[in-house]
């Protein structure tokens, strides 16, 4: 079996590409053996993927000698200073001014998206740096992009003291064989990684997250009212978790599904590489 280099980590987000090259890892095609998982928090991350972690890809990943990390965003400076932070609750926070996901102006596209920047890529920044990374030796973090997601990769990270890879590309993995090479290491399949709440996903999804999960979809609901009236507050135009335009209980109405085909064409993914992978 290969060994890992000590400044080598996976950038690990619970979803199927993450968990391929877990398994990948496993048998020694990639050079892994430390996969880092920034926590958005637990108010926030899908609760699926949390259970699929602590159930799955907790006890797999001991059982074969790798060790899953799992970080949080502590508070540095003022009064959070050592609070471990939710990006959920800091989107709630009373007197917060700032809209941290990429909500959707005026039915656009969607916005910015420091929730991937503070939540995922500056945490695990910290903590390599923490470690000894330097931008003149600095980690390899490898990240889970397949091949049928090439334009999500881009080689130039924003921490200086990392080199950014993508194993899975380098094998010509896309996420069909992601999901074979999951099942023949005898895990089941994961569900789609994200924030319950995220404004990237397709309108399918949150139908689906409607249907089957009520109260998440009432308190994103609740959230976008908060977003919203913040904005009015502030004097800007309302912004929506949708790219519909309109309030996410009336974009998406009870006891409609959408057709397959009806759906956007977006990968409904941070592209930075660091969400939902």
């Amino acid at each position: 079996m290969s060994t890992q280099p000590p400044d080598s980590v996976f950038s690990y987000g619970g979803g199927q590409q993450s968990n391929a090259a877990l398994a990948l890892a496993a048998d020694g095609t990639i050079p892994f053996r430390t996969f880092v998982f920034a926590n958005v928090g637990g108010d926030s991350e899908q609760p699926e993927t949390l259970r699929y972690i602590e159930e799955h890809a907790k006890p797999f990943a001991a059982k074969h000698g790798l060790e899953i990390v799992e970080l949080s965003r502590i508070g540095r400076n003022g009064p959070r200073r050592g609070e471990t932070r939710t990006l959920y609750a800091d989107l709630v926070r009373p007197e917060s001014r700032s809209i941290g996901i990429p909500v959707h102006m005026n039915g656009a596209g969607p916005g910015n998206r420091p929730c991937t920047a503070e939540f995922k890529i500056k945490v695990i920044g910290r903590w390599l740096k923490q470690r000894g990374a330097t931008e003149e030796n600095p980690a390899t973090v490898g990240i889970g992009i397949s091949l049928d997601e090439i334009h999500r990769a881009n080689n130039r990270s924003t921490i200086p003291h990392e080199r950014v890879t993508y194993p899975l590309l380098e094998l010509g993995l896309r996420r069909t064989d992601c999901q074979r090479i999951i099942r023949a290491a005898g895990l089941p399949l994961p569900p789609k990684s994200a924030c319950w709440f995220c404004p990237m996903k397709r309108p399918s999804e949150w139908h689906q997250l409607r249907r089957e999960q009520p109260q998440l979809f009432d308190k994103a609901c609740h959230l976008e009212d908060t977003l919203v009236a913040r904005r009015v507050r502030l004097g800007k135009d309302p912004a929506y978790l949708t790219g519909l335009g309109r309030p996410l209980r009336e974009a998406i109405p009870a006891g409609v599904d959408l057709l397959p085909l009806a759906d956007d064409d977006g990968d409904g993914a941070c592209d930075s590489g660091w969400c939902m992978t």
